[in-house]
């Protein structure tokens, strides 16, 4: 595949792919009606990508990043509800949250995250997994997993206790309290922090740099710096299975319609385990 067969329109629904000099791919999650929240299609075309673009020849560095307000708001009710009421598709999604991540880990191509506003679920976990993420101060990254009534899976397990420590990881995650850009910054959670105004342009110096070394020395360092990560993989599968056990349960229904009813929810008093 070459790499501007990457970029043809309606090949990746929910993302728009732009090919820039010096073989920069520009991937935007695009659904700026939901706040780019990431629907059916937006999650299988986010696995399935980083393989394509592993494959294409042309590429040398991908920077990602979200339209309008910010990254991503995650998943969409509607795929939430799809999950819970239906298990082929939670067998579906369950699938393509593993790929997901993996592929990602597994793209040798350098992979650049900007992240500005909210930045939440399938979104989150390409943003902190990519090799460099540059965050805005006014960021607000969220794994809003035990909000909605289910353990901590997708990316969770795998990074957060590498980038900002078990003690850290432990207190977002079960907590779900967002971090700020400033403060994902001085845990070690993102790489890098700028200004609101000058993010962006922060994380294409960073995808030009990376784009222009060599394309060996780049990616083996990739290669083999991810094996912190491939080494995680046991404690990842069964995060990820914990967490689809959970659209199986009663909190998940609870967690969804205290959402939309924009109310606390009232979970179980009690848990089997």
């Amino acid at each position: 595949m070459q790499a501007h067969e990457l970029t043809r329109p309606g090949a990746y629904p929910g993302l728009n792919l732009t090919l820039h000099d010096g073989g920069i791919l520009e991937v935007v999650i695009a659904n700026e009606r939901t706040l780019n929240s990431v629907d059916r299609g937006g999650h299988q075309s986010l696995t399935r990508i980083w393989r394509d673009i592993d494959a294409a020849q042309g590429v040398r560095c991908v920077l990602i990043r979200g339209e309008g307000r910010g990254f991503s708001s995650g998943g969409d009710f509607e795929l939430i509800e799809e999950m819970a009421s239906d298990f082929t598709a939670l067998a579906r999604v369950w699938r393509e949250a593993r790929d997901l991540v993996y592929n990602v880990i597994n793209c040798g191509k350098p992979i650049v995250s900007a992240i500005h506003g909210p930045c939440v679920g399938a979104g989150l976990a390409v943003a902190l997994l990519a090799d460099v993420s540059v965050a805005a101060k006014s960021a607000r990254i969220l794994d809003g997993h035990v909000r909605l009534g289910v353990a901590a899976g997708d990316h969770a397990a795998i990074i957060w206790p590498l980038l900002c420590g078990l003690n850290k990881a432990k207190y977002h995650l079960m907590t779900g309290e967002p971090v700020s850009g400033e403060e994902a910054e001085r845990i070690g959670l993102v790489s890098l922090c700028a200004e609101d105004d000058q993010y962006l342009e922060r994380a294409w110096k960073v995808a030009r740099q990376l784009a222009a070394g060599s394309p060996t020395a780049v990616r083996w360092t990739k290669y083999a710096l991810n094996n912190w990560l491939r080494a995680m993989g046991p404690t990842f599968d069964a995060s990820l299975a914990l967490e689809f056990l959970g659209f199986t349960g009663p909190d998940v229904r609870e967690g969804l319609a205290s959402l939309r009813e924009k109310r606390p929810p009232t979970f179980m008093e009690d848990a089997p385990l």
